[in-house]
């Protein structure tokens, strides 16, 4: 991990991708702190000279090998982790897509631990951060509007 994600001078632009393949929904384990061993969305942080659309684009294929479409922009989230004396030890601004499954297998590559592929409905018993679950579902709402 970059030393720089740790108690950052300034928040890390990160992205989050909620793939949809019919009713599934595509989930990584995360093999990386602040979040390692916890199931979530794919996606990363945004490199220099990259726009969030491609990065999403390359979080999605570096992690999980598929290749998928960007459906539309869900939602900006804070992702603010403090120590004990209050400080943000991890501050991340998550700008998350919906997306479409295009093509390829998922299988877990770079960051990720684990991918598997969940049915939408069972998403919302999962062991998941809160905030996840409130995205999986607004991306829901995104991709049935579009059917």
């Amino acid at each position: 991990m970059d030393s720089d994600r740790l108690y950052p001078r300034r928040p890390i632009v990160g992205i989050g991708v909620v793939v949809f393949r019919g009713d599934e929904v595509l989930l990584i384990k995360r093999g990386k702190p602040p979040v390692s061993d916890r199931w979530s969305i794919p996606g990363g942080a945004q490199e220099i000279g990259e726009t969030v659309r491609e990065a999403a684009l390359r979080e999605v294929s570096e992690e999980t090998g598929i290749e998928i479409e960007i459906v539309g922009l869900i939602d900006v989230v804070d992702g603010i982790t403090r120590d004990a004396e209050g400080r943000a030890k991890y501050h991340y601004t998550l700008v998350d897509f919906a997306a479409l499954w295009v093509s390829g297998e998922a299988r877990a590559a770079s960051d990720a631990a684990a991918a598997r592929w969940v049915h939408r409905d069972a998403v919302a018993g999962l062991e998941l951060w809160d905030e996840t679950r409130r995205i999986v579902a607004r991306a829901a709402e995104m991709i049935d509007g579009r059917r």
